[in-house]
């Protein structure tokens, strides 16, 4: 598949935690397909993924970005001094545009630096506040009545007063790689092409600024052999918890026991996470350290989850609702908004025990219009490829130069 331009180096720059890679490396595939150069700046342990499809990589210097280092520290170096760091990269590859995620400050630093167009990838839902919105991360839903937004606005000084600490040590970075201070709030998302990489039946309504495009979650999975799937013929439940934000299990421990009796089957996994004490396992169920999710999730009748969006969107994508226990970072706003658009349920942590797990469960797996409204975001999925619609702003981007 190629694109109407002329073919354009890129450079995509992410985070190394697998939510924000992926999305970065299913773009840049979509780039590539689209015959496209494209050069990936990520942690060191993607490279061989990366090489396998193709596509260029090199290894990203770690970096604090938030609180930044002093100096003449031993705190390693700050995103300031990072994207000092690059620019010799940039200048080597004569980028047309650089991609760079959210959490992803010095690329998008020396993109400026080297007046290269730039663009942000946010691999979630889209956290730029609208007055009137509940705060981002703060789990709580979309306003029904005027005075709902009323209070919100009123509440609107508290947000701001933290975005303005957050602007002070943005501009510290950005005085550390030679650019003047930003008086803009959410400084960190570009303001020409911002990609939001989630369903916008995920998105509160709100006023869309022209360079904010929804473009649909950009999938990606790194490949691994089939399991055997337990025997049987009820729904299948499939636990898939955090990779980093539950180093006890207790997720998978309470969905085991909470389901050991249920006319269900189950396949949980670890997701690499080493479990501390043996694990029970009942006899409805399978626990493995990692599996596919493009294998089980068709499969599944329900898919239980921390709340993280990679794994949602996954679920969704193939028309299964989702039970989330959020437990922390933005998982509990992906928790609420699953709820608001009737495509699951959210357990907060405190109440992720054996009961409210199957309790939730069992209201999601007896009331279809759950999976009917799953199934809605999957149509919806399939004719509107989220990397192909990003490839294609990108190319719009990069033409600017």
């Amino acid at each position: 598949m190629r694109g109407s331009t002329p073919p354009r180096r890129i450079l995509v720059a992410a985070f190394g935690d697998p939510g924000h890679v992926f999305p970065a490396i299913s773009l840049s595939r979509a780039l590539a397909q689209r015959g496209h150069a494209v050069v990936v700046e990520t942690w060191e342990k993607w490279r061989e993924p990366i090489e396998s499809l193709g596509i260029g990589f090199t290894a990203a210097e770690e970096y604090r970005m938030f609180f930044p280092p002093e100096p003449d520290t031993s705190d390693g170096p700050g995103a300031g001094q990072a994207a000092l760091s690059l620019l010799p990269l940039l200048e080597e590859m004569r980028p047309h545009a650089v991609v760079s995620d959210v959490l992803t400050l010095a690329p998008a630093l020396a993109a400026e630096r080297a007046r290269v167009p730039l663009a942000t990838l946010i691999p979630h839902l889209f956290q730029v506040h609208e007055a009137g919105l509940p705060f981002f991360a703060a789990g709580l839903r979309y306003p029904r009545t005027q005075l709902g937004r009323v209070l919100w606005r009123s509440a609107l000084p508290m947000l701001e007063a933290g975005l303005r600490h957050g602007r002070r040590d943005l501009n510290e970075q950005r005085a550390d790689a030679g650019l003047p201070p930003q008086e803009r709030l959410h400084g960190g998302v570009s303001a020409e092409l911002a990609l939001v990489a989630t369903f916008p039946q995920l998105e509160y309504p709100r006023r869309w600024p022209a360079h904010v495009h929804v473009t649909g979650p950009m999938p990606f999975e790194l490949p691994h052999p089939d399991i055997d799937l337990p025997e049987g013929g009820g729904p299948l439940v499939l636990v898939a918890p955090s990779t980093s934000k539950d180093p006890d299990n207790r997720l998978v421990r309470a969905t085991l026991e909470a389901l050991a009796d249920e006319p269900v089957r189950v396949v949980a996994t670890t997701n690499l996470v080493v479990p501390q004490d043996p694990i029970e396992v009942p006899d409805n169920a399978l626990l493995v350290d990692w599996l596919s999710y493009s294998q089980v999730m068709p499969q599944a009748s329900l898919v239980v989850c921390h709340g993280g969006h990679g794994t949602v969107a996954r679920a969704l994508a193939e028309g299964v609702p989702v039970l989330a226990s959020p437990v922390a970072g933005d998982m509990a706003e992906t928790g609420v908004r699953l709820d608001w658009a009737g495509a699951g349920l959210s357990v907060p942590w405190r109440f992720c025990r054996p009961g409210p797990l199957r309790w939730a469960s069992r209201r999601i797996l007896d009331d279809p219009a759950f999976a009917a409204r799953a199934t809605e975001i999957a149509t919806w999925s399939r004719v509107h490829d989220g990397s192909q619609q990003g490839a294609q702003l990108i190319e719009a981007l990069a033409g600017r130069k």
